[in-house]
């Protein structure tokens, strides 16, 4: 006969309580557990932020010489030659410095390019000429002359920084001009005209002008670049001779050179303005 445990009376319905309330407690005490678990658990540190951006190099210093042309279509006078800048820059976006450029041309310059005052001088002189038989019927007044024009710049310019390889820029075009022209009479009245006028032969006159610019630098290395620009400024040269001012473009290309120390941000402005 196999040996059986002894049963208490209601033992079983006593241990399904006990199982109940130790689940009870067990689901109350977790809360409070996990509470503390968290409080002692150290936690990360956060991830450290990522390294700033390169800046790009820019030098305290410029300097610019390249090959131009000047060009004023109203007297067609094209005038190639030399373009010189020199500067520093008060902030990575302004630039203060010097300008001068030097090229030289020929033109012809018709009797109705003149003043109204010379052309009453002599324009009856040219008609008296052709009805004597002096001068052919189709004659035209005309003078060649050479010209030499030098351009004296001063101010600041505006760079734009937001590509590693180029860098546009603008700028104010104002400043002092000087030409120097150089009288070639080709005829007898071509002569009196200039006896008359510029007994030497020559005329030299100062201006100012005025009007904007700006190019384009192709950045090659961190202090070589490749520098293309153009100006468009208005003056009036020789304004006892000429009846109308003129508009004269500068087209210029060339290498650039920056040095001296990295001009660092002043303002921390966002973007590419600083």
């Amino acid at each position: 006969m196999a040996y059986e445990p002894a049963r208490i009376p209601g033992s079983r319905g006593l241990a399904a309580g006990l199982t109940v309330l130790a689940f009870q407690t067990l689901l109350a005490v977790a809360p409070a557990f996990g509470q503390q678990t968290a409080a002692v658990t150290p936690t990360s540190p956060p991830p450290p932020p990522p390294p700033p951006a390169e800046q790009q190099y820019v030098g305290r210093f410029l300097v610019y010489a390249g090959y131009m042309y000047l060009d004023s279509p109203k007297i067609s006078l094209l005038e190639p030659g030399v373009h010189i800048q020199a500067g520093m820059r008060w902030s990575r976006h302004i630039s203060l410095g010097f300008d001068y450029s030097r090229g030289t041309g020929t033109t012809v310059i018709g009797l109705n390019q003149a003043t109204t005052a010379l052309q009453n001088r002599f324009g009856p002189l040219v008609t008296e000429a052709i009805a004597a038989g002096i001068l052919p019927a189709n004659y035209v007044a005309q003078l060649p002359f050479g010209s030499v024009t030098q351009t004296f710049t001063a101010g600041p310019e505006f760079p734009y920084r937001r590509w590693k390889r180029i860098t546009p820029y603008i700028r104010p075009s104002a400043g002092i001009i000087n030409e120097v022209a150089t009288a070639h009479p080709t005829d007898f009245l071509t002569g009196l005209v200039v006896k008359a006028i510029a007994p030497t032969g020559k005329e030299e006159e100062w201006t100012a002008f005025y009007g904007f610019g700006g190019g384009v630098a192709f950045n090659v290395t961190r202090h070589f670049s490749l520098v293309v620009q153009g100006d468009l400024v208005h003056d009036h040269l020789f304004p006892d001779l000429l009846k109308d001012g003129r508009n004269t473009i500068r087209v210029s290309i060339g290498p650039g050179f920056q040095f001296g120390g990295d001009v660092q941000r002043k303002w921390g402005i966002p973007g590419h303005w600083e």
